[in-house]
């Protein structure tokens, strides 16, 4: 059963927009060393490593993973696997603007997937609520320009994007249907660890098949590795946890409306990378976006 969105679950919720940015930035600024789905799996297993401490019961023989390896297989699929390998790959060929304008439309499949899949109904607040979280996204993206845009073309990459929002919808949804034992579920890094086991493999198979079909290459180095680190921490551990409880919390379609944070959080750290200071037309889309998320989460 969801609850009323409390300020400690909308700080949840907003963390991982934050550090999802951070990783679209250094996705694309370690474009050149890594392939994609490569750097999708190592980032993963770095996770594995980092809650083997914390998690390891759960590879024992007879664990709660067993009983219910299908669900967890899914969840692997779509959260690990799938995600933010998309991403990734979407960041080779597409534009930023591109990009975060598609992903923008994340609200909106979790109202469709939710209404078409799991049988959730849409309130006339929660599509007031996304009309205007995404006007907001519409006004980073536009710089307050509307013009910009008429500018934008689809190209290859925005498919990969909105396959990633489609993924992440049908993520959101399997964790808002609780179906593994209390014990599994109480325990954030067990569960994590539960969908990390499955995911490195679907990551791991399409890694695999990208070294197998491509000119892959890696280019090792400092700027790697701190790559690395940082998406293996951030926003693979952190933000993941931070997004299961959250949607726990207040379910996928109020989470949801926080995704739209994202393109302003990266608006604002590619403009602290450029050396700009952050413009009239960022306070406006915050505005919306956070009204968004109040609109859509009354009752």
């Amino acid at each position: 059963m969801t609850q009323r969105l409390t300020p400690t679950t909308a700080l949840m919720l907003t963390l991982p927009p934050l550090l999802w940015a951070g990783n679209a930035v250094v996705g694309r600024l370690v474009s050149g060393l890594i392939p994609p789905m490569t750097l999708n799996f190592l980032r993963w297993a770095l996770a594995f490593v980092i809650l083997l401490p914390l998690a390891y019961k759960v590879l024992r023989p007879g664990s709660a993973i067993g009983p219910h390896w299908k669900r967890l297989a899914l969840l692997g699929l779509f959260g690990v696997g799938c995600y933010n390998a998309l991403q990734y790959l979407a960041l080779q060929t597409s534009s930023p603007l591109n990009v975060t304008l598609v992903a923008s439309s994340i609200p909106v499949w979790m109202l469709a997937v939710g209404t078409l899949c799991f049988g959730q109904r849409v309130s006339r607040q929660q599509l007031a609520g996304a009309l205007l979280s995404m006007t907001g996204v519409l006004v980073v993206l536009s710089r307050g320009q509307w013009a910009l845009l008429t500018q934008v073309r689809l190209v290859p990459g925005d498919i990969y994007v909105l396959l990633a929002t489609l993924a992440w919808a049908f993520y959101s949804w399997l964790l808002s249907q609780p179906k593994e034992p209390p014990e599994l579920r109480k325990d954030w890094a067990a569960f994590l660890m539960a969908q990390i086991v499955f995911g490195l493999g679907w990551s791991g198979f399409f890694a695999a098949s990208e070294w197998a079909l491509t000119d892959a290459h890696i280019s090792w180095g400092w700027p790697l590795v701190t790559a690395l680190l940082y998406v293996a921490v951030g926003p693979a551990v952190i933000a993941y946890r931070c997004w299961g409880v959250g949607v726990q919390r207040v379910g996928p379609a109020i989470a949801g409306f926080f995704s739209n944070l994202t393109p302003l959080f990266a608006a604002l750290l590619s403009a602290a990378f450029l050396g700009e200071l952050p413009h009239l037309y960022h306070a406006l889309a915050f505005v919306l976006i956070v009204g968004g998320i109040v609109v859509s989460s009354r009752r």
